[in-house]
C-alpha cells in the first residue's frame, strides 16, 4: 500500500476489518479516555484521582478506629487499584502529608525538607475523624464493578467539602492537564456558608510550607492564570539572614542548591549557608562583609528559587 492509499484509506475496509488507520483512531482514544478518567485527572464530583478514592474507601471497609500498617492497608486497596503497590502507597503518603483526611503515625517524610517517608511496614494510617464525617455516606453513593469483577468501589464519594481546592492537585493527562492550587481550609469553609447564603466570595491559594504570595493574576484560579510565591527572608543582623518561609513546591534542598548555584555564578554574594531546619524551617545565609542585605535580598528573588511562578491549568 502507498502513501496516499494508506492516508485516504478508511477506518473498515469492505469487509469489516480495522485497518491501520481505523486502528489509531480508535484504539488511541479509548487510551486517552481511560488516562483522563482512571488515572491522571480528578473527578469534578469529589475532586479525587481514582488511586485517591480507592485507598479512602480501602480504609473505610479496614476502619476500627485503630491504626494500620501502611503496607496492609495498600494490600487492601490492591483490590480496587489495578496499578501496582508503589503508586498506591506514594498517594498515600501524599494525602497523608496534607494533613487533612489521613491520622499519620510514625515518618511520614517532611513536605519541607523534602525527605521521604519511611519504609510501609513501619509506619501507619487511619482516617481522620473529619473524613469519617465528610466523605463517606453508602446510601447516597453510586457504585461499579472492580476491575476483577469480585467487589464494588464508588464511582464518586459524596463529599460534603471542596476537597480539590483544599488539597490542591496537578495531572497530566492525554491531550488534558490540571493543576489547582491548595487554599486554607477555614478560609473555604467560611466561603463555603457565604456560598449557601447566596453571597459572592473569592478565595487564595495558601500553602503548608508559608511563604507570601502574589494573586494580581490570579483571575480566580481559571486557565491561563499565574501567581508568584516567595520564601520569608528576615535579617537577623548586619551580616545574617534567615529563610523562615518556603515557597510552594520548594524543599530546603533545592532551595540551597538553587543558593549556591547562583553564588558561584557570581549573581549573589554568601559566605555560608547553614540549614537548621528542625521544627520550623531555619535556612541561615551568612553574608560576605560589605554586602548589603537589602541587595542580597532582592537577588535571593531575582535568581535563587525563594522565587517561583505558577501556570494554573485547569481540566
Amino acid at each position: 500500500m502507498d502513501i496516499e492509499n494508506l492516508h485516504n484509506d478508511t477506518s473498515h475496509d469492505s469487509e469489516g476489518l480495522i485497518t491501520l488507520n481505523g486502528m489509531y483512531k480508535e484504539y488511541f482514544l479509548d487510551y486517552a479516555s481511560y488516562v483522563i478518567l482512571e488515572r491522571a485527572v480528578p473527578d469534578i464530583d469529589d475532586g479525587l484521582k481514582p488511586v485517591q478514592r480507592r485507598i479512602l474507601h480501602a480504609m473505610k471497609e479496614m476502619d476500627d478506629g485503630r491504626y494500620h500498617k501502611v503496607a496492609n492497608i495498600i494490600g487492601q486497596t490492591m483490590q480496587y487499584h489495578p496499578h501496582g503497590d508503589a503508586a498506591i502507597g506514594d498517594a498515600l503518603v501524599n494525602m497523608g502529608q496534607k494533613d487533612l483526611l489521613i491520622d499519620c503515625q510514625g515518618n511520614w517524610g517532611d513536605v519541607r525538607t523534602g525527605d521521604s517517608a519511611a519504609a510501609p511496614r513501619y509506619i501507619e494510617a487511619r482516617l481522620t475523624k473529619f473524613a469519617l464525617e465528610v466523605i463517606f455516606n453508602p446510601q447516597t453513593t453510586d457504585w461499579q464493578l472492580t476491575y476483577d469483577g469480585r467487589k464494588k468501589e464508588p464511582i464518586t464519594l459524596p463529599v460534603k467539602f471542596p476537597l480539590v481546592l483544599s488539597q490542591g492537585v496537578e495531572g497530566i493527562a492525554v491531550g488534558l492537564s490540571t493543576k489547582i492550587l491548595p487554599h486554607n481550609f477555614i478560609e473555604l469553609i467560611k466561603a463555603s456558608i457565604k456560598i449557601l447564603e447566596g453571597k459572592k466570595v473569592k478565595v487564595f491559594p495558601d500553602f503548608q510550607t508559608g511563604g507570601m504570595i502574589d494573586v494580581n493574576d490570579y483571575q480566580d484560579g481559571h486557565r491561563g492564570g499565574r501567581v508568584k510565591i516567595r520564601a520569608k527572608i528576615v535579617q537577623a543582623d548586619k551580616s545574617t539572614l534567615n529563610i523562615v518561609e518556603l515557597p510552594f513546591g520548594v524543599t530546603t534542598n533545592t532551595l540551597i542548591d538553587s543558593i549556591l548555584k547562583a553564588n558561584d555564578k557570581g549573581q549573589i554574594k554568601i559566605k555560608k549557608v547553614n540549614d537548621n531546619t528542625a521544627k520550623d524551617v531555619e535556612i541561615q545565609l551568612e553574608l560576605m562583609p560589605g554586602v548589603s542585605p537589602d541587595v542580597t535580598i532582592d537577588a535571593l528573588y531575582a535568581f535563587t528559587d525563594c522565587e517561583v511562578s505558577y501556570s494554573l491549568m485547569r481540566a
